[in-house]
C-alpha cells in the first residue's frame, strides 16, 4: 500500500506521482543525490582519511558568457579601432579581421593586493583580497549549448552520456547529510544537462531547489496537519516499510522505490527548515541584498546556498539568467551586462562577507564561471562575440590564495597566453580542494571513456595554499 492510498494518510495525487516517478529514476530531479551517502570511487581520496581543504562547493555560473574584457581583465583601449586577425573563430573558417572596440568601464584596484575591477561589480571589489583571479582560461567550444556540455561534464558532445560536473562530485564523495542532496542546483539552468547524473545514474543528478515556502515542489508537509498525527504517520510508515522490506528484499526496483519515499520523507522535515530565513538576522539579509529590488532574487539564492552549505550539502550549484543562450550573452551591446552585475554583485560580495565572519569559508570553496567569455571586437555593433580562447574565471575560499591574479590573455583579451589553463583544470582544482585525485574519476567499467579530466594539466597549482 503506498503512502497516497492509506487512508490515514490522504490522497495527494501529485505527490504520488511525483515520488513514483523519483523512486523508478525518471530523470532523477526529484531525489537526485541523495542515495549515494558514502562515495561510490573508493579510492578517490587523493590520501586516504587526509582532512580536505573543502568541504562544500557554491559553484557559481553565469549563463551566457561575462565579458572577462569589461570585469575583471582589463585591457584599456589603446587598441580600439585595431583590426586584429580572427580566423577559425567559432565556427567561421574563412580569412577576416574585425576592429576591437572600446571597453566603457572604469578599473578601480582594490584592497591590499590592488587587483583592478570593474564598476560594474565594486561590491566583489571590496572582498577581492579572498579571492584568486584566473585570467587565462579557455575551452574548445564557442556557441553555447556545446560550450555548456563541455565545461559542464568534462567532454565535447554528448556522444556518451556523460554527467555534470557536480554529479561526479557527488558520485565520489557523497553525502555528509542523509536528509538533505549531495548535489542541489539553485536558479534556472541554460541546459538539462547541467543538472544530470548521465551514465552514474539518476541519484547523483542534481536536485532542484528554490528559495521560499516551498523549497521542492510536493514535499512539502502538509500545512493543516498536527505535529502529533505526522509523527503517527510516521511510525506506522516504518512499521509498514519494514514488513515491506522483508517480502520483497530480493527485489532491487522496490527497494529503491521504498528508499526513495523514507528519503523523500526525511526531505519533508529538512528541506522546509534550510530555506527558512526568519530566524536570518537583518543585518544579515543586507548584507545579500534581500532588502533591495535588483538584489533580492539573487540574494535569497544565495543565503540559501549558505545555509545548504552549512548544513552539510556538497555541491551547490547556482545558475544565474539561464534559459535560452543565457542572459549574459550580450551581442547587441554590452550594457545588456549591466543589470546582470548590479543583481548580482553585492550577493556574491555578501555571501564571502558571510561565510568569513562564520567561520565558514576556509571549508566552503566558492567559484565564478561562465562557459566561455567575450571578444575583443563587435559583430557590427557595440557588443561582443563568443570568445572561448581566453576568459576568466575566479575562485574563494577552500584553501584558495586571496588577492592573487593568475594567468594572462594577449594585450587585447582575445586568447590566454600565459599559463593558459583549459576548463578541466578548473575541474581538476575543485576536486583537488575536495580532497580528490581528479585522474581517479572515471568507472573501470567503462574505461578511459569515462574519464573525466580528459584534457589539461590538472589542478591550477599556484592558487592553492
Amino acid at each position: 500500500m503506498s503512502v497516497d492510498t492509506h487512508p490515514t494518510l490522504g490522497n495527494r495525487n501529485p505527490r504520488r506521482q511525483f515520488l513514483h516517478q523519483a523512486g523508478g529514476g525518471f530523470l532523477g530531479v526529484a531525489l537526485g543525490g541523495m542515495w549515494a551517502e558514502g562515495g561510490e570511487i573508493k579510492n578517490a581520496l587523493l590520501i586516504p582519511d587526509s582532512k580536505p581543504k573543502a568541504k562544500s562547493v557554491i559553484f557559481l555560473f553565469m549563463c551566457g558568457g561575462v565579458s572577462h574584457i569589461d570585469t575583471f581583465d582589463p585591457k584599456g583601449n589603446e587598441h580600439a579601432g585595431k583590426f586584429i586577425d580572427a580566423v577559425g573563430f567559432g565556427d567561421n573558417l574563412a580569412e577576416m579581421q574585425r576592429p576591437v572596440i572600446p571597453c566603457h568601464r572604469t578599473f578601480t584596484r582594490y584592497g591590499q593586493s590592488g587587483t583592478p575591477v570593474s564598476d560594474w561589480f565594486p561590491h566583489v571589489g571590496s572582498i577581492i583580497d579572498d579571492i584568486a583571479v584566473v585570467r587565462s582560461m579557455w575551452c574548445h567550444e564557442g556557441n553555447h549549448a556545446p560550450a555548456v556540455i563541455e565545461t559542464t561534464t568534462g567532454h565535447r558532445g554528448r556522444a556518451f552520456d556523460h554527467p555534470s560536473f557536480g554529479g561526479w562530485v557527488s558520485h565520489a564523495l557523497g553525502s555528509s547529510n542523509k536528509n538533505l542532496p549531495s548535489f542541489v542546483n539553485i536558479g534556472r539552468p541554460t541546459s538539462p544537462v547541467q543538472l544530470t547524473g548521465g551514465y552514474l545514474g539518476a541519484s547523483v543528478s542534481a536536485t532542484p531547489f528554490q528559495a521560499g515556502e516551498t523549497p521542492i515542489p510536493n514535499l512539502h508537509p502538509i500545512k493543516e496537519g498536527l505535529g502529533a498525527e505526522r509523527d503517527r504517520q510516521m511510525q506506522l510508515l516504518q512499521k509498514m516499510n519494514e514488513a515491506f522490506r522483508k517480502r520483497y528484499a530480493i527485489n532491487s526496483n522496490i527497494q529503491a522505490r521504498t528508499r526513495a519515499y523514507e528519503l523523500a520523507a526525511s526531505m519533508q522535515m529538512s528541506a522546509p527548515e534550510a530555506v527558512d530565513f526568519t530566524r536570518e538576522p537583518s543585518h544579515v539579509k543586507s548584507l545579500y541584498g534581500i532588502d533591495e529590488e535588483h538584489t533580492e532574487e539573487f540574494g535569497k539564492q544565495l543565503l540559501l546556498a549558505r545555509r545548504l552549505a552549512e548544513r552539510g550539502v556538497r555541491y551547490i550549484q547556482i545558475c544565474h539568467a539561464g534559459g535560452g543562450n543565457g542572459g549574459w550573452d550580450s551581442h547587441g551591446d554590452m550594457k545588456y551586462h549591466e543589470p546582470h552585475c548590479r543583481a548580482t554583485d553585492k550577493p556574491i560580495a555578501g555571501l564571502i562577507k558571510d561565510l568569513k565572519q562564520r567561520g565558514m569559508l576556509d571549508e566552503t570553496l566558492v567559484v565564478w564561471t561562465s562557459e566561455f567569455g567575450r571578444t575583443p571586437w563587435s559583430q557590427n555593433t557595440t557588443g561582443r562575440d563568443h570568445n572561448p580562447k581566453g576568459f576568466t574565471s575566479w575562485l574563494a575560499g577552500g584553501g584558495v590564495k586571496g588577492g592573487f591574479v593568475h594567468g594572462a590573455t594577449d594585450e587585447v583579451g582575445y586568447k590566454a597566453v600565459e599559463s593558459p589553463h583549459y576548463y578541466s583544470d578548473l575541474h581538476a582544482t575543485i576536486l583537488r580542494q575536495l580532497g580528490v585525485d581528479h585522474t581517479k574519476m572515471f568507472l573501470p567499467e567503462l574505461g578511459p571513456v569515462s574519464l573525466l579530466v580528459e584534457e589539461g594539466n590538472g589542478p591550477i597549482e599556484e592558487i592553492i595554499h
